[in-house]
């Protein structure tokens, strides 16, 4: 006799199979979402990473531009001392020049003439001053003509001096002073 199986064996089968499908699917999509995870933390990490050295070169960068921004400081700093280093260093090299100019003054000066009033601008001095004669006007130019500390004599005006100085001309004269080579003025 035929064995006849009387069982749903399909229904089972397929039941069984669908249960393995389940399970893969199921299997599949924890693995997928375990790499997703995964993925997502190493991506956050490197990101974190990225972040941490971005973090240090800003500071780095920051505390690099407080030191240019100090070191622009000293570097004016030290502009202004040797600025100021510089006009003291002149003025000292020009503190015998005034008393050379006013000894120059004096010694070109011819008797029977005197000045009332002088001035310096620049290096430009404007003399006036109050003469016996003309000729002792002409003397004092010759005078400043021969001298190492003074150049281009000009005579602005001459004219006869007020009641109270007859016999006197008053006169307006402008010089330009020079300062000589060191070498020559030490051979004085």
């Amino acid at each position: 006799m035929a064995k006849i199986n009387l069982r749903p064996w399909r229904e089972e089968l397929r039941a069984e199979k669908q249960k393995r499908f389940v399970a893969t699917l199921l299997g599949a999509a924890i693995v997928a979402a375990g790499l997703v995870f995964l993925w997502k933390t190493d991506m956050d990490n490197r990101i974190a990473y990225q972040e941490s050295r971005n973090d240090y070169i800003e500071a780095a960068s920051r505390q690099l531009d407080s030191q240019i921004r100090e070191i622009e400081e000293l570097r004016k700093k030290r502009e202004e001392l040797l600025a100021r280093m510089e006009v003291i260093q002149d003025l000292q090299g020009k503190r015998p020049v005034i008393v050379r100019v006013f000894d120059e003054l004096v010694r070109t000066l011819p008797e029977g003439l005197f000045y009332t009033e002088l001035s310096k601008t620049n290096e430009q001095l404007a003399i006036n001053g109050m003469a016996e004669s003309n000729s002792r006007i002409s003397s004092l130019m010759r005078n400043f003509e021969r001298s190492e500390w003074f150049t281009n004599p000009n005579l602005t005006n001459v004219a006869a001096a007020d009641d109270r100085r007859a016999g006197y001309s008053a006169f307006d004269l402008s010089v330009s002073q020079t300062t000589p080579e060191p070498e020559e003025e030490s051979n004085q």
